[in-house]
């Protein structure tokens, strides 16, 4: 009966893991304590600060927090459901676009026209001027009956940020080699399915980081819809400071939005790690 193989480790290896794993100890105590002196630091400065009593009482306090809470939460929920909806705009406008801008072919130069025009237009204006645009412009048409502010906040939002992604998404397309489309061709697929069961697939893989990203300040734009009258978490913040003559409130809707946005950011880490990780594979950085 054959024994079963087993690896042996030698013993130049063993030193090595050893070595590896004393510098990964000695890198994180570092990390960790030059943390701390920097934490410890900028505290110090803050609080033996001339003004700091003043700002403290003004920006932290904890009471006023407490009581502008309900309506800065009631306020961020707003701002989450004109995210979810701005999520599908964009996710299928810009998918249009940026199919829009890699179509071949003379006869179809009118529309890759128009989609480039509105990409360069849409992200030479800013967001805020957007808003402003849409959420007091297009009602003054009367196209429509009377639609509530956040609804045009999410029309503007949809509108910038679909040509951002769509710029995104069409050097995702860009970068899938032309093997495949030709491969898809030749075992019978039709031009839309060979976009879409082989391209968008592996565009949308090679530019996720970057459209997680966009995504990740789409969330903090949200917050721009309070200048069209939308009683978000900047909008109720700011009611609260004029209720309690202090800042907190501010303070409190920053913190909220960090928070919300936090588990995004590391997941847009961890996707870049990943990608990095799977493209350098049998490769020394």
């Amino acid at each position: 009966m054959s024994q079963p193989y087993t690896r042996e480790v030698s013993s130049i290896e063993l030193e090595r893991r050893g070595y590896r794993r004393t510098r990964k100890r000695q890198s994180i105590l570092v990390s960790v304590g030059s943390t701390l002196l920097f934490a410890a630091v900028i505290s110090v400065l803050l609080i033996n600060s001339p003004g700091w009593s003043r700002v403290s009482e003004t920006f932290f306090d904890l009471d006023v927090a407490v009581g502008a809470f309900p309506r800065v939460i009631e306020g961020l929920w707003l701002n989450i459901q004109v995210l979810f909806f701005a999520v599908i705009g964009v996710a299928i406008f810009g998918t249009l676009l940026a199919i829009s801008r890699t179509l071949k072919g003379a006869v179809f130069t009118p529309i890759r026209l128009l989609a480039a025009g509105y990409t360069d237009l849409f992200r030479g204006i800013p967001v805020l001027l957007v808003l402003y645009l849409v959420g007091f412009g297009i009602p003054g048409l009367e196209l429509t009956g009377r639609m509530p502010p956040q609804f045009w906040g999410t029309i503007a939002l949809i509108l910038c940020y679909s040509a951002y992604v769509a710029e995104v998404l069409r050097a995702g397309i860009d970068a899938v080699h032309p093997s495949q489309r030709l491969a898809a061709r030749s075992l019978g697929l039709s031009h839309s399915k060979t976009l879409r069961l082989v391209v968008l697939p592996q565009a949308v893989r090679k530019v996720t980081p970057a459209l997680m990203n966009d995504f990740v300040s789409m969330q903090k734009d949200v917050g721009l819809i309070s200048v069209l009258g939308a009683v978000d978490a900047i909008r109720a913040a700011q009611i609260e400071v004029a209720s309690a003559y202090n800042f907190t409130p501010y303070v409190l809707a920053g913190v909220l939005f960090v928070l919300f946005s936090l588990p995004f950011i590391r997941l847009t880490d961890w996707m870049t790690a990943r990608a990095q990780k799977r493209e350098q594979i049998g490769g020394v950085v």
